[in-house]
């Protein structure tokens, strides 16, 4: 629990702007990370809280992320609102909750007494569609996406897509992507999908590692028959085997393997897959 805690906030964190933007739909351009400790009977530090700015002004952000149902948590949102506000009377709060826990949303996000009437929003993630968060060309983000609506797309080929693209972004980088695959590892329980990374990873290595030899003869020759075996296998799970397939990938750039990649995730007919390119 506590590290699904941690690498929650540090996500937020880091991509502080991307998650106002994606799945806040709020119109910023920049962001400064206010570092915030709020001392009571213990001492509490807020998720995120954030001063933006864009084209409806600025204003300070406070994100919340919860793990599991508190009725309590009302009281809390209002008692870091009344801290925010004192730090900063002059620019305007906006409370979010970010819910990513297992069991469905139970939780209140308004608390209304006499003399009182208070509300914050709550954003399950369960009802966020994740291809919001698999658009975007941020490992980050991709991470948070195991906890999105998968919308009917079978788990697997999610997660297959997830660990593929966090291997084009980090870049080769093995020490930066074994860093977003401990933290997809950790969300992923919340989805109960831990064995399916874990088996989907492995067959990522092998690829990679059958496809060593032309990584020493060029980067862009291994990169395109790492794209080409990856989505071959897909096509095959989906779609089932095809000779015409086949010759279809061999003869493929680059571009179009990446292409019809994005592609697979929607496709509903093989021909769904060759579209755009």
């Amino acid at each position: 629990m506590a590290d699904k805690d941690i690498v929650s906030k540090d996500l937020l964190k880091r991509i502080a702007v991307d998650i106002a933007r994606v799945l806040l739909h709020l119109k910023v351009d920049s962001a400064e990370i206010i570092e915030t400790e709020y001392q009571r009977i213990e001492d509490r530090r807020a998720d995120l809280v954030a001063h933006m700015w864009g084209e409806e002004g600025d204003f300070i952000l406070h994100v919340e992320i919860q793990n599991d149902n508190d009725d309590k948590m009302p009281w809390r949102m209002l008692r870091y609102r009344a801290e925010i506000g004192h730090s900063y009377p002059e620019v305007d709060t906006r409370q979010y909750l970010i819910y990513i826990g297992k069991a469905p949303l139970a939780m209140p996000e308004d608390l209304r007494q006499t003399g009182l009437d208070y509300r914050y929003r709550i954003v399950d993630m369960h009802r966020v569609d994740c291809q919001t968060l698999l658009t975007q060309d941020n490992p980050d983000a991709l991470v948070l996406a195991i906890l999105c609506d998968f919308k009917g797309r079978p788990a697997r080929e999610v997660v297959h897509f997830i660990l593929e693209r966090l291997k084009q972004l980090t870049a080769d980088n093995e020490g930066r992507f074994r860093e977003y695959l401990r933290m997809l590892e950790i969300l992923s329980t919340n989805r109960d999908l831990e064995k399916t990374i874990e088996e989907e990873e492995k067959m990522l290595s092998q690829v990679q590692y059958s496809q060593l030899p032309s990584y020493n003869i060029g980067h862009q020759n291994g990169r395109q028959e790492e794209a080409r075996s990856m989505l071959h296998r897909q096509i095959i799970h989906r779609f089932g085997p095809g000779a015409e397939t086949r010759s279809r990938l061999e003869n493929a750039s680059i571009e179009q393997l990446e292409q019809w990649a994005d592609n697979i995730l929607d496709a509903t007919t093989l021909e769904d897959v060759f579209k755009g390119c």
